[in-house]
């Protein structure tokens, strides 16, 4: 951990981002699981002599390869996977991994630093036993309204940092939060996460708004305000409403 208690990630952020804007993309295969034709490649960014090229592995989604969905309009998944990453970054948890839209053989998509899980860590466990690593990942989704946190959405890595990945359908302006994490469902937030809200909501009017609009459409960039009114309003973990399905799907 650093001085302020956070854990360690095992990337630089900053560094991983310029590779996947400039990299050299290389399709390697695709997730047979994946229901957006998700594929998997490495990136190459040459260096100047004698520094050998940096090479990560990451996933590409491109937008030609997203499937239709009645909720939301075509084409912007991947999207909503880089807005997502955005809001991550501005609440200082890294949650989602370094993601970019860029242009790779099949045309624009997202490409997301691949992230190597700890095999040794029980996900499953994790969620049933109310880990409490994962309230942070459950006020990030109650901010973006994400619809679909399936456990297998979660990443546990070596040291102990928890990523979130698959925001794809997040940032509806219906309420439709749909998640594995209710652990905290009414309980009170804690000073920092609602310092955290508070900074997001803060950042909406400023330079997240105005990045989020190169993805979303105004209407959901509002409505994400909305939602962190609300979280500082109640000062509470939202609960599930009877409306929609609480929990996605299979769940993990």
């Amino acid at each position: 951990m650093d001085r302020a208690g956070r854990r360690l990630l095992p990337f630089d952020p900053a560094a991983t981002l310029e590779v996947l804007r400039e990299g050299e993309l290389e399709v390697l295969g695709r997730l047979l699981e994946s229901t957006n034709q998700a594929l998997f490649c490495r990136l190459t960014r040459a260096c100047p002599d004698p520094e050998p090229p940096v090479v990560v592995e990451a996933i590409y989604k491109p937008i030609r390869g997203e499937r239709p969905l009645d909720d939301f309009p075509d084409g912007t998944l991947s999207r909503r996977e880089v807005a997502a990453h955005l809001v991550s970054e501005t609440t200082g948890w890294a949650i989602v991994p370094p993601t970019v839209m860029r242009e790779g053989p099949f045309g624009e998509g997202m490409v997301q630093l691949w992230i190597d899980v700890d095999p040794t860590v029980d996900v499953v466990g994790l969620v049933i036993d109310d880990d409490p690593r994962l309230r942070s990942i459950a006020v990030f989704d109650a901010i973006v309204n994400n619809t679909d946190r399936k456990g297998g959405h979660l990443l546990p890595v070596r040291g102990g940092h928890i990523f979130g990945v698959d925001h794809g359908v997040c940032f509806s302006a219906v309420p439709k939060l749909r998640t594995v994490l209710w652990a905290w469902r009414g309980e009170r937030l804690e000073p920092d996460e609602l310092e955290v809200v508070s900074r997001v909501r803060d950042e909406l009017d400023g330079d997240l708004g105005r990045e989020l609009l190169a993805f979303l459409d105004p209407v959901e960039v509002q409505a994400t305000g909305m939602r962190a009114d609300r979280l500082l309003r109640t000062g509470r973990f939202p609960r599930p409403s009877p409306n929609w399905p609480a929990v996605p799907w299979p769940p993990f």
